[in-house]
């Protein structure tokens, strides 16, 4: 049953039908009930027994959205992330995470817009609120209310996510996991090797200018100089986009980095897909200098290294080099977003975060027309099991999926943020796609009131976003 009395107690003449309909049964007895003891019962007894093996999980057609609520998590066990709680009149509950690092209310936001809605009908709720949805951070609210949605639809028809998105390429989605950072390449690659004894069989590492930023002569108008080339202006290196820092790289810089990617391929061997990431803000000139460096290592892919908004350059790095080329991770939805990329080949790979990309069904349709282009199609993923397993549904959907990012390795408390999976949720660098009703697993409410962030509360009440005064129509 998914229930939650204690946070949604509506539906006492649901709950007392309940008891009445157990107390019946223990009365005519375990054997099996006898035609005299049948017809002796009241009408309502009666329907209760020969109904008792009848699916009553829910009604769907009258399923409809009664609350919303938020319990926010950070810390030790996952980057700080929003758990969205929707509540139903029958007593279900459906989950999905907000974006990694982003607000809560960019979901809370939404709550007016799908109060009384039934929430078996996804597509036409995202229809409504995914003009509130933006590239980035923006985009984790509209995702985490539509992966909430299939939670709860497959909660109420009692089949699993991926079953209504056309059933499953795949019974076991493949990770690719992150390792922690070391200036040290030998001590680097030794936490590379220590993930493949982990049982994963794609890496990816974050290299770049950070990592070399301290060696004179190795990269041009460093952020971190002598000088200071910000200390006029009142944005960052960080938030200067790359094309604008005219930070370069020096031969001497290029080789010190393709020290750590020799260290690494002598460390891990060929077999094992590799990619990069971070390498740090800089222009087109820079990126196509390291990708052909990069050539003689083999890598799965050079991630993020401009951002995505410049097609053109990406599409200039793509055909200048034999490395394959990957962005997505903040990229919101196929139209206005991914499409482009794809149609014009800009990019080998393309990433999307399902938190970000507008949710489940959004990153299938992703991830469809990529395939209809000839292009990989992976996911990002850096928040809670509840959107991760979510993401395992897109993944099982999509034909040509290639693996899912698991940035949560070293949270030992991370898994036990829920409850009903068999077994760990990661074995042996893979998930089994679950097999229960919508996502597959509920919260464990102990473990997440552990890992709250400081000030929050477990899911309490939000009436002030029952009711925004609005008018969301784009036309006249």
């Amino acid at each position: 049953m998914y229930t939650n009395k204690k946070e949604n107690p509506g539906d006492k003449e649901m709950q007392n039908d309940t008891k009445g309909r157990r107390s019946f049964i223990k009365k005519v007895g375990l054997g099996g009930l006898s035609l005299a003891g049948l017809t002796a019962a009241s009408a309502n007894e009666q329907l209760s027994y020969v109904s008792q093996n009848v699916n009553r999980n829910s009604s769907p057609s009258t399923l409809k959205i009664t609350d919303m609520r938020i319990a926010e998590i950070g810390g030790d066990v996952a980057f700080r992330t929003p758990i969205v709680r929707i509540y139903t009149n029958q007593g279900i509950v459906g989950h999905g995470d907000v974006r990694d690092g982003a607000a809560k209310e960019y979901a809370l936001f939404l709550k007016s817009r799908i109060l009384g809605e039934n929430p078996c009908n996804v597509e036409r709720l995202f229809g409504i609120i995914k003009q509130f949805g933006f590239h980035g951070r923006q985009g984790g609210g509209v995702s985490a209310v539509e992966m909430a949605l299939w939670d709860l639809a497959g909660k109420a028809y009692n089949v699993p996510v991926y079953q209504m998105l056309g059933g499953k390429y795949r019974d076991k989605v493949r990770l690719y996991c992150d390792t922690t950072v070391s200036k040290d390449a030998n001590e680097y690659a030794n936490r590379m090797q220590a993930r493949i004894d982990q049982g994963y069989t794609a890496l990816k590492m974050d290299i770049g200018v950070n990592l070399i930023k301290d060696i004179p002569g190795a990269i041009i108008n460093s952020p971190d100089a002598d000088y200071n080339p910000y200390r006029y202006e009142y944005r960052s290196y960080n938030l200067t986009k790359h094309p604008f820092t005219r930070v370069q790289i020096t031969d001497k810089g290029i080789d010190l980095l393709m020290e750590y990617l020799d260290v690494m391929r002598s460390k891990i061997g060929y077999d094992i897909p590799m990619g990069t990431d971070h390498w740090g803000h800089f222009g087109v000139n820079e990126a196509i200098k390291i990708a052909r460096a990069t050539e003689p290592y083999n890598l799965a892919y050079i991630e993020d290294i401009i951002p995505w908004q410049y097609t053109e350059q990406w599409k200039e790095i793509t055909q200048s080099s034999t490395t394959p080329t990957q962005t997505g991770e903040d990229i919101y939805r196929l139209e206005g977003g991914f499409e482009e990329l794809i149609k014009t080949r800009s990019v080998d790979i393309v990433h999307p975060d399902p938190n970000t990309a507008g949710g489940i069904l959004e990153t299938k349709k992703i991830g469809d027309f990529a395939s209809r282009h000839g292009i990989g199609f992976m996911h990002h993923h850096a928040a809670g099991p509840v959107s991760f397993i979510g993401c395992v549904h897109s993944a099982a959907a999509t034909e040509n999926f290639m693996w899912l990012e698991h940035h949560a390795v070293d949270k030992n408390d991370w898994e036990n943020l829920v409850t009903g999976f068999e077994g760990p949720i990661v074995k042996d660098g893979y998930v089994t796609v679950p097999e229960k009703p919508g996502i597959g697993v509920e919260l464990n409410e102990e473990v997440v009131k552990k890992h709250l962030i400081k000030g929050e509360k477990l899911f309490a009440p939000t009436p002030e976003w029952d009711k925004i005064r609005a008018w969301d129509r784009l036309w006249s």
